[in-house]
């Protein structure tokens, strides 16, 4: 019976330490303590949505204006047209010779009307692309939300413009593909009136806290992907309340995964998942960085985030560079973030159609080696020359051949695996030999008439770790 007793006193203090382990206080240490859901290192590639009254200029210089990478982004336009910095004159003459000096940001608006948006049009791509979340902007810094937010000021799309939930359609269509849906969120508002250092206590409390909440609890994100952080420290926007709040209390508490834009100290030190932009930290290359928790990288098909008007063919990237893109950050541990720019009444652009679509052809056929997978260790550094790729998934190695190999290649430090295939190709065996921890493989014969795919192609390695 003592025994008995014990039995039980251990289970309840084993129930209740499990119970307390899931309770998160405010402040970084217990915060960063969480782990990332699983799920997130899973799902490898989703696709980013910047949608809103920037939509509409649709405008910003390119590459070939020979400006830096942020300042591409068309999103920025209010701010960049209105605020003196060093590309202001391409918006003033732009503005100016389009709509007149009287026009206002605001008067942008009544010209989103998303009056061709099929949500399940939309959905339809993002399953053929193959993605497994998606990350729509709720509210960009223009302070204008996607859905009905009491907090916005009547600056949402239910009150202008469209007249419609978009968030909350969008969200129904993908949700039905058995896709994640998550959302971006901007901490900052350029023109909030509270939004000043004076003010930015009551900015939080009457405005930022409320809407996110309203966010969470109404729409239930799998992603809450913040931006936005770098005028204030987290502690000044108070980031750690919110999360402990995000994960004690909310609906999505035990499922959620956010990011690491939470204040200007956090990009790769706290949060969630670390992100990269375009292959930078801030400005530093993040190619070389090893990080010490999931990661993903976000970046354009071109290079502005909202839809550019005034992009051109060559500012894209091609459907093969996507691919090879999707591959370097799943071997580096990462996922892949790829985004898209809508028009104003509604239409993904075609040629970002084209993209994804591609990329969906290409997983098809290859998604073993990217889903469900992790990094291999024993992997050489990747580098801008690197052509062949590793990831590994169980006892498994896939190796990620973006060139397809015209003589032997060898693949050391593994076990002799039990068996050799190249995915989606059929009835062909691929001669190897394999000595003291080296398997040499001769690739074999594809010719356009038998290549199971374009792009890149993987050799799979049953049982070689």
């Amino acid at each position: 019976m003592k025994k008995l007793i014990a039995c039980l006193v251990l289970i309840g203090l084993s129930f209740h330490w499990s119970y307390a382990q899931k309770q998160y206080d405010n402040n970084w240490s217990s915060i960063d303590s969480r782990p990332v859901p699983a799920w997130f290192e899973d799902a490898k590639f989703g696709i980013f949505i910047h949608w809103g009254v920037y939509s509409v200029p649709a405008y910003s210089p390119t590459v070939r204006d020979n400006v830096g990478i942020y300042d591409r982004y068309a999103e920025h336009y209010w701010r960049r047209w209105k605020e003196p910095n060093s590309t202001q004159h391409y918006f003033t003459d732009f503005h100016n010779k389009n709509f007149g000096p009287n026009f206002q940001y605001q008067d942008f608006a009544n010209h989103f009307k998303a009056e061709l948006f099929q949500p399940d049009e939309w959905a339809n791509l993002f399953k053929e692309s193959g993605a497994k979340y998606v990350v729509l902007t709720s509210k960009h810094h223009e302070g204008f939300t996607l859905w009905p937010s009491k907090h916005s000021w009547n600056w949402n799309a239910v009150d202008l413009g469209p007249h419609r939930d978009l968030l909350g359609d969008l969200t129904q269509a993908v949700r039905e593909k058995n896709i994640k849906m998550g959302y971006y969120y901007s901490l900052l508002e350029w023109y909030h009136p509270l939004y000043k250092q004076a003010t930015i206590g009551q900015y939080i409390d009457e405005h930022m806290f409320p809407q996110m909440k309203d966010l969470v609890n109404t729409y239930k994100p799998d992603i809450f992907w913040t931006d936005g952080e770098w005028d204030y420290p987290s502690e000044t926007l108070r980031s750690t309340q919110f999360l402990s709040w995000l994960y004690n209390e909310s609906p999505v508490k035990e499922t959620v995964v956010v990011n690491d834009r939470w204040g200007k100290e956090t990009r790769s030190k706290h949060g969630g998942f670390y992100t990269t932009e375009y292959d930078l930290i801030h400005e530093g290359d993040s190619q070389g960085v090893k990080f010490e928790r999931p990661w993903e990288e976000c970046r354009g098909i071109a290079g502005s985030f909202g839809y550019n008007r005034n992009e051109i063919l060559s500012d894209y990237s091609s459907s093969e560079e996507l691919v090879h893109i999707l591959i370097n950050k799943v071997a580096r541990g990462g996922n892949l973030l790829l985004n898209i720019g809508p028009t104003a009444d509604g239409r993904i652009p075609v040629i970002m159609q084209q993209r994804l679509t591609d990329i969906g052809k290409w997983l098809k056929v290859n998604s073993a080696s990217i889903y469900d997978t992790r990094k291999w260790d024993q992997a050489p550094a990747v580098t801008k020359d690197t052509k062949v790729y590793f990831t590994q998934k169980g006892k498994d190695l896939y190796v990620i051949c973006t060139a397809f190999p015209d003589k032997d290649f060898s693949v050391e430090k593994i076990a002799k695996p039990s068996n050799i295939s190249l995915l989606g190709l059929k009835n062909s065996t691929i001669k190897t030999i394999y000595k003291n921890g080296k398997l040499t493989i001769s690739p074999p014969a594809i010719s356009p008439a038998n290549s199971p795919c374009d792009y890149a192609w993987v050799f799979k390695l049953t049982n070689a770790l």
